[in-house]
């Protein structure tokens, strides 16, 4: 069996008080599930860099204080990919869903679990959020 290439990729789970920023994926993988903000890093960014840039991109936002989380391996059909979650503070604006999300809002650990949210994501809301912090 042949190896998939590995690209990385980046994500933040961008923090307004007791509540998450979350997309509605509207392109493979996770198309139709909630999850963070993120994309693939472009030649020549930084992980922080692109996490930036992904998040500006899908939601019109800016983070401010911005640091790494964890790290998760992710099997996709054609690709894996070995994302970078980045945690960030909200710095103001209203979350406006762009490129390839369909829907951004942000949600209490309450209002995730009840949505079609992928384990992982879920996993890093319940650290951040007062839960249990176990990613996948």
């Amino acid at each position: 069996m042949q190896r998939k290439h590995i690209r990385p990729a980046v994500s933040v789970a961008l923090k307004r008080g007791d509540r998450l920023l979350l997309v509605l994926r509207g392109r493979a993988p996770s198309r139709g599930y909630y999850a963070f903000p993120g994309g693939h890093v472009e030649a020549g960014e930084t992980l922080e860099i692109a996490a930036r840039r992904e998040l500006m991109e899908e939601t019109g936002l800016v983070a401010g204080a911005m640091s790494p989380l964890v790290m998760l391996h992710v099997e996709g059909d054609e690709v894996d990919y070995d994302l970078q979650v980045f945690v960030g503070e909200y710095a103001g604006g209203e979350a406006q869903a762009a490129s390839d999300a369909d829907a951004a809002a942000f949600f209490t650990l309450e209002e995730m679990e009840a949505l079609p949210v992928l384990e992982s994501v879920l996993s890093v809301g319940r650290g951040l959020l007062g839960g249990t912090h176990a990613p996948a």
